[in-house]
């Protein structure tokens, strides 16, 4: 190959300096999510109703941990959970395209030279730092001064192309707004990020080697071409997922097909608001100024896009439900997780706030479990007592796939606060399918004995033991509330609850007493079963505020990990 593509030291240039572009984001991400993934969930999980707020919120929290697919994650859970609609998260999506834009902002100042010195101070703070937060943030300096130094190592490569007539002919011919977008659709989806097409196309422009308009037409298609990531994202996940990446899909797509006409009008209105080097002139000119106007024209782009689009939200939503209807119920889905995506598990505090999450489906089984097994255990006959039974399979096989996947996330990177909220979490799951082992076995157990006893509850012990039944079901609701909600009141109370239980089962005991001396068939057998029920009731009791308990100690310890961060 003869000219400067021939030239060795160009392409080891090129794909040298693309490789330590990727490696810094990759860098730069991970620390960005470490370091920020507990407070943009928080932010992302006080969303309103109103659209422009949802925007804002989606924009802010992928500017902070660039990753629009993180956010789309922690979407899913939201709607899932019933915490969301899929309108309002139409409007988060949109925003979290503005949030992407945040890169090329940034990309387009010309600091490369600050790339080595920041590469130095962040290795030297992610080395020797102690504190958490300071070595993430050496850690996301890092791989900023990573991300700058390859675009130096590309724009020292290309330099031999301005002169290249070939080269500059194949560049002219991306002002064909319909080619430069499939080029950038192609290259985006082959290398996976949006950020390393925004990137070279910012290395090029600032060689002078690419026109605004042809920049802007790849940076249009690269919208298209990120959406790959996303749709492959989401095979094999549930329909809350799908859905997204398809609102995903569907603005961007929208939004090229309404700008791909417009590109000379979007390059007029983004040179129109950048800084212009009035002192220069031709081909030095356009180096110096198109990086700036490439990076407004995408955050223009994305920005009029969702003011656009924001109204139809709803529409949207529900649009996409028609086309992605639910799915039939599948035999045995509920033995499956919903919550755990392999994918967050490099995003720890995304990670265990999935784990709290299937927790909660766990939590759910285990009440229906509790709720129905007191009538059945009183007066109930075996069917009914297996068909409870079969009940706590669900509960084993949820729990077996939440310390798996606790497991995986405990080989990560954690802080210190992350690692005891996963120990919390662990223990949480097993005091649940402790209770769940309680119904299932030991009240089983016992309502076996009475059937093959021949004994009959008297009315008055039934309500006497219902009653008492209904104070536990009461304390785990609670119980499972504090850790769905996160909320330490609710987890007082049931810690507080200790007392009027107790109390009432001293009643029921020496109702028990006063009973066994009673002239009727089978009086100690009917004592020994409603006292083993009794029993059986207050260790689910002791566990439900076991749970309460632990959520109180992980509450407290993150409010300690917080003022430490501050």
């Amino acid at each position: 190959m003869n000219g400067p593509l021939g030239s060795f030291d160009l392409w080891v240039g090129l794909f040298g300096g693309l490789a330590l572009f990727l490696f810094g984001m990759d860098i730069m991400t991970v620390a960005l999510k470490r370091a920020a993934g507990d407070y943009m969930k928080d932010i992302l999980a006080k969303l309103t109703s109103n659209r422009l707020v949802g925007a804002g919120l989606g924009a802010v929290v992928t500017a902070v941990i660039q990753s629009s697919s993180v956010t789309t994650v922690i979407l899913v859970g939201f709607i899932s959970a019933g915490l969301m609609s899929m309108a309002q998260s139409v409007a988060v999506i949109m925003g979290a395209n503005i949030g992407t834009t945040i890169t090329a902002q940034i990309l387009a100042f010309k600091v490369t030279k600050l790339a080595l010195p920041m590469i130095a101070i962040g290795f030297l703070a992610s080395f020797i730092s102690k504190n958490e937060v300071r070595r993430e943030l050496g850690n996301i300096l890092l791989g900023l001064g990573l991300v700058f130094y390859g675009m130096g190592v590309m724009s020292g490569a290309m330099k031999p192309l301005r002169s290249y007539e070939p080269f500059i002919d194949f560049m002219i011919s991306l002002d064909n707004a319909l080619l430069g977008a499939m080029v950038g659709a192609a290259f985006t989806a082959i290398v996976q990020s949006s950020s390393a097409t925004t990137g070279i196309l910012i290395v090029m422009a600032g060689q002078g080697l690419i026109s605004l308009e042809g920049a802007i037409a790849i940076a249009l298609g690269a919208n298209i071409g990120t959406c790959v990531t996303a749709g492959l994202a989401s095979i094999g996940k549930p329909r809350e997922a799908v859905r997204a990446a398809a609102v995903h899909t569907l603005f961007n797509v929208a939004g090229v097909l309404l700008w791909i006409g417009f590109v000379p009008q979007l390059a007029q209105l983004a040179s129109s608001i950048s800084p212009a080097s009035t002192e220069l002139i031709g081909i030095e000119r356009l180096a110096a100024d198109s990086p700036r106007q490439i990076a407004n024209a995408h955050t223009l782009f994305n920005v009029i896009n969702t003011f656009l689009f924001i109204g139809l939200s709803t529409q949207i939503a529900r649009l996409v439900e028609w086309l992605i209807p639910d799915r039939p119920i599948v035999v045995g889905e509920e033995f499956l997780p919903k919550f755990l995506d392999v994918g967050l598990i490099s995003t720890p505090a995304i990670a265990l706030d999935a784990v709290r999450r299937e927790i909660g489906r766990i939590g759910g089984q285990v009440q229906e479990m509790i709720e129905a097994v007191m009538p059945v255990a009183i007066s109930g006959t075996r069917a009914q007592l297996e068909k409870i039974a079969q009940m706590d399979k669900v509960v084993d096989a949820l729990h077996r796939a939440v310390i798996g996947y606790l497991r995986e996330i405990s080989l990560t990177n954690l802080s210190e606060s992350q690692s005891r909220r996963l120990m919390t979490l662990i223990q949480i799951a097993n005091d649940l399918e402790h209770i769940g082992d309680q119904i299932a076995t030991n009240m089983i157990t016992s309502a076996g004995k009475r059937i093959d006893e021949g004994v009959v509850v008297s009315e008055a012990t039934a309500n006497a033991i219902t009653g008492f039944h209904q104070e536990v079901v009461k304390a785990l609701e609670g119980a499972l509330e504090a850790v769905a909600k996160e909320d330490q009141a609710i987890a007082t109370q049931v810690r507080g609850m200790k007392k009027d239980v107790a109390d009432l089962g001293r009643e029921i005991a020496a109702h028990g007493i006063e009973r066994l001396t009673a002239d009727a068939p089978l009086r100690l057998e009917t004592y020994a079963r409603e006292m083993e029920m009794i029993e059986i009731l207050d260790a689910i009791f002791k566990v439900a505020r076991r749970i309460a308990r632990s959520q109180l100690q992980s509450g407290q310890a993150t409010d300690e990990a917080m003022v430490e961060t501050v």
